[in-house]
């Protein structure tokens, strides 16, 4: 019985170390694990399976791209994709996305 008291007062790992993390991380990679959480939803799996986001810093998101042909693609889309985004983010965060040829992780 005991034991049960105590799993009701668990608290998840990601909850800890970003109340640690928190006071002594930079204010822009806080808005670079809210642009992880959000991308997919933002820009469509298709897209998500070839760029990642890479950095954000002064409201400019590098994203890597799998090739030359989806940074042409991608170029096209950019305002779609800030908007997209934004409105995820729930604020304007993302004046502009910079596309560069890089590893796309996850």
């Amino acid at each position: 019985m005991d034991k049960k008291k105590k799993n009701n007062n668990l608290i998840h790992i990601s909850d800890v170390l970003n109340s640690a993390l928190g006071k002594f991380r930079p204010a822009q990679d806080i808005w670079m694990m809210r642009v992880w959480d959000v991308w997919e939803g933002a820009v469509g799996k298709p897209i998500a399976m070839n760029a990642k986001p890479d950095s954000f810093k002064d409201g400019i998101l590098i994203v890597n791209v799998s090739s030359s042909t989806w940074i042409h693609q991608l170029t096209f889309l950019e305002k779609e994709m800030i908007l997209n985004i934004n409105k995820h983010l729930d604020q304007p965060l993302i004046k502009k996305i910079r596309f560069k040829i890089g590893k796309i992780l996850g």
